[in-house]
């Protein structure tokens, strides 16, 4: 579905408990709502399920750039208050947890909870270049040379070379993605500089990440953990940048076992 909001049109999907919490599903750069499936059935027996496509990706509009993470958080903010949705768990992975922190640290009312996936909260003027050369390829020749690399990334080898359904599905996004919008978020990740802030939140969060994520390593789940007060920690071994699809059993036990606790704590 589409609704308006922030100025753009923004493609979303409600699924699961009609009365229950909401969780809010924020996914990667390059990719779209679709990386969420593996979570979907399971989160959705429990809660109301909110998956949406950021500016420039998927189904929603892609401006050209550039972006902020101010301006993407913003989008999501208009997105819930469009569908008179106040208090959610977010569940961000990637770019998806770089704006959920966006989001704690300026609308702090607005969360049960806050779960941050293979994310990290700055980037270090060393991968600054890195970027750079990402935008311009995507720029002169489109999305094509930065698949096999992005796939390289997000996942281990001996996942990849089992070749299951969800890495051709995550390949088939990633080619599709908009230049406008990979470049335009491209821009606002490298803008990320919340790392001294983090202390600011005091919503209930969980750190997850993948014990052999290259991009979003350990250590940088790590600084998150020493500075956020109420977060816990959990590491997901055999499991690169997407560990919610690498390792999905692990990834839902973890996540289902904390929203448990938070609701628990709120009774």
């Amino acid at each position: 579905m589409k609704i308006k909001a922030n100025g753009i049109h923004m493609n979303y999907e409600l699924s699961g408990k009609e009365d229950a919490p909401v969780v809010v599903l924020g996914h990667s750069l390059a990719s779209s709502l679709v990386m969420w499936r593996p979570q979907i059935d399971t989160l959705s027996q429990r809660y109301r399920v909110l998956c949406y496509d950021t500016r420039g990706h998927g189904g929603t509009d892609a401006p050209a750039p550039p972006y902020t993470l101010e301006q993407l958080g913003e989008d999501a903010m208009a997105l819930l208050d469009a569908l008179d949705i106040d208090l959610v768990h977010w569940v961000g992975l990637s770019m998806g947890g770089m704006i959920g922190q966006c989001i704690a640290l300026n609308h702090p009312g607005r969360f049960r909870s806050l779960s941050l996936c293979d994310t990290a909260a700055a980037l270090s003027k060393e991968a600054d270049p890195v970027w750079q050369e990402r935008i311009d390829l995507a720029r002169r020749e489109g999305m094509a040379p930065l698949v096999q690399s992005t796939l390289e990334r997000w996942f281990t080898p001996p996942y990849l070379a089992l070749n299951p359904p969800m890495v051709d599905v995550i390949r088939r996004h990633i080619l599709a993605n908009p230049v406008d919008g990979y470049v335009g978020c491209s821009e606002a990740i490298r803008g990320l500089n919340y790392l001294d802030r983090l202390s600011e939140i005091k919503v209930p969060t969980l750190i997850m990440v993948g014990e052999d994520d290259p991009g979003t390593p350990v250590d940088a789940s790590q600084a998150m953990h020493d500075r956020i007060p109420q977060s816990q920690l959990v590491v997901l071994p055999s499991a690169a940048h997407l560990s919610n699809i690498e390792q999905t059993k692990a990834f839902n036990h973890a996540l289902m076992e904390f929203l448990t606790d938070v609701s628990t704590l709120s009774t």
